[in-house]
């Protein structure tokens, strides 16, 4: 494995809100303690159920969310101590596509103006090169050059993702966070998307973190898979290592609700209660209050990362004294 692009440690972000009509302040705590490293040229897949905390832990990492403590470095430059102008240079390099491709673009802005704003605000190029640098991005996402004078509500919503993509490209970066980039995109149409990620990803040397519940999108796009929780990575590894071989209870749970249609047959978990509320989170291990292997300790201390092999680590106390020879259930 090449060396690391991002490296994150001991991240928190934190919230506060008001509850209800009352309007007492309540700490919604949106990412608890994520350490992770994202490697050059990989596509790493963050995955868990709504509320995970696995789009805020994306905003902390391009600093569109403030972080409580902690720190992410970029090229070993640590984020979260950039000043504006460092910061300006950092998101030339670090870019987001983001789930709704319709609200991302500014309805009252042409398409080909969309697509010359971060190059007018981030460089001095003349107009010509401008459009040359668009015009390579544009042919590379698929979009009809002859369609830039066109405003966003003229194109599908597929063609809506594409613009944002070519956006997200036109300042050569190096690294994209994928935010559910085909979530809201009709399914004939997600296929193609995926298909054009994976092309840019070799065309233009790129690293990906990819934000998805959709275990299928895992299953063809990523590299290596984080499993997150209630603001915690609780299991990581390689695809094959977390599809073939998982180890975290919340993990199988995942797997096992998604659909198969290969013939492959797998028992439902069903996992107890909702996901609790981030603004009151539980003691010990998070998933306790759900797991139907909960033992006392769990209810008493939080796990750290325990190895299973070779890049693939797991937080459970199942697991403590031998991970490979743990008599733990795998179903």
């Amino acid at each position: 494995m090449s060396d690391a692009l991002i490296k994150i440690k001991n991240l928190f972000v934190e919230y506060t809100s008001q509850k209800g009509i009352s309007g007492d302040k309540q700490t919604i705590h949106a990412v608890n303690g994520v350490t992770l490293e994202i490697f050059k040229g990989e596509i790493l897949a963050v995955a868990g159920e709504s509320g995970c905390g696995k789009s805020t832990l994306a905003k902390a990492i391009l600093h569109l969310e403030k972080s409580k403590s902690g720190s992410i470095l970029y090229n070993d430059k640590d984020v979260l101590k950039m000043d504006k102008k460092q910061l300006k240079e950092y998101r030339k390099s670090a870019q987001m596509i983001f789930q709704n491709p319709y609200s991302s673009l500014n309805p009252k802005m042409k398409i080909i103006d969309t697509l010359k704003e971060p190059l007018d605000i981030n460089t001095d190029l003349p107009d010509f090169e401008k459009f040359n640098i668009i015009k390579e991005k544009v042919e590379k996402t698929g979009l009809d050059i002859n369609s830039l004078n066109q405003y966003p509500h003229e194109f599908s919503g597929g063609q809506r993702q594409r613009i944002a993509i070519a956006r997200a490209l036109v300042l050569n970066p190096g690294f994209i966070l994928a935010d559910e980039p085909v979530s809201a995109l009709d399914v004939s149409i997600q296929a193609q998307i995926l298909n054009l990620l994976k092309t840019l990803k070799r065309d233009f040397n790129l690293t990906f973190m990819l934000i998805t519940h959709d275990i299928s999108v895992i299953k063809y796009l990523a590299d290596r898979v984080a499993i997150m929780y209630l603001g915690e990575i609780v299991e990581i590894g390689s695809k094959s290592q977390i599809f073939i071989n998982p180890k975290h209870p919340y993990t199988k749970a995942l797997l096992s609700a998604a659909p198969h249609i290969d013939g492959e047959k797998s028992e439902r978990i069903l996992l107890n209660g909702d996901l609790p509320s981030p603004s009151k989170l539980p003691s010990g291990c998070k998933f306790h209050t759900r797991c139907p292997y909960c033992m006392d300790v769990c209810t008493k201390a939080s796990p750290e990362d325990i190895t299973i092999n070779e890049g693939h680590l797991v937080k459970c106390f199942l697991y403590l004294n031998k991970a490979e020879s743990c008599t733990a259930p795998n179903t």
